[in-house]
């Protein structure tokens, strides 16, 4: 580092290239991500699996998803999209962390839910999106994610592990299947088929719920540099968003966040 013009500059003696899967690299330290290490996002996700899912072969089939090193070492560093939402490293495990986390509360409200099918569906539904996209510095979309699309890959692979699992039905199976490949809901969201399953419905909604509330919390985070109420247009939402005040509460310090609140903003 030098001085110029009583500016500081930085000047590079030296550059040598390192592939981004190179030992010892951490894509976190040269891009966005959440707040939250993605290892720790991961144990969450177990978490909820230890919680909620009592079926054995559904329990026995999640771990062997996650546990698979390819599976795992993508889904740590995915982002949840190219630019739309979730857009930085261990953007894809957040998103699945609050998609489960909101279809796991719908179940306390509609109990008639199949819980434990749902949150399987929760957790893999944007399974594709590890391959569907390059992840790191360019984060583009790969040629298998521009051919087929995160949906179709996210089935192929999870494909091998069903066919594995002699003890889950096959009405299960298809049932998991019909929940992935309807989770965006309508033909014209890139949906092939539409939800035809009160789970499908919920999965949609927690979906899309939760990629629209990043959106905004990121244009919020944006709106806080300017002092600004209403946000530019957001083409993804076709509006602006305003930021409404808060009921004040005097029962709580103005500094007490609820909790996971680290969710949502990125690491500085």
């Amino acid at each position: 580092m030098e001085s110029y013009r009583d500016k500081k500059q930085l000047k590079v003696d030296h550059m040598e290239l390192l592939e981004a899967t190179a030992p010892g690299i951490d894509l976190a330290d040269f891009m966005p991500t959440s707040c939250i290490p993605p290892e720790e996002l991961m144990e969450m996700v177990e978490d909820l699996i230890a919680k909620h899912i009592k079926y054995k072969p559904w329990k026995t089939f999640c771990k062997k998803v996650l546990n698979d090193e390819e599976i795992r070492t993508r889904m740590l560093m995915a982002p949840g999209a190219k630019t739309v939402h979730h857009a930085y490293v261990g953007g894809l495990l957040e998103h699945t962390l609050q998609v489960a986390r909101a279809s796991m509360a719908l179940c306390d409200v509609y109990p008639n839910l199949d819980r434990q099918t749902l949150l399987v569906g929760a957790i893999f539904h944007d399974l594709g999106k590890a391959w569907e996209l390059s992840g790191g510095l360019t984060n583009d979309y790969t040629d298998e994610g521009r051919l087929l699309g995160h949906i179709q890959i996210g089935q192929d692979k999870l494909e091998p592990f069903l066919k594995r699992s002699k003890t889950l039905e096959d009405s299960l199976k298809l049932h998991l299947k019909h929940l992935i490949t309807s989770h965006h809901g309508e033909h014209d969201f890139g949906s092939p088929v539409r939800p035809k399953t009160p789970e499908a419905f919920v999965l949609h909604f927690a979906d899309n719920m939760d990629a629209k509330l990043n959106i905004i919390d990121q244009a919020y985070v944006d709106m806080d540099k300017t002092g600004q109420e209403w946000s530019p247009y957001m083409r993804f939402l076709e509006r602006n968003v305003y930021r409404a005040p808060g009921t004040p509460d005097n029962s709580k310090k103005n500094d007490d966040k609820p909790e996971n609140q680290c969710l949502l903003p990125l690491k500085a």
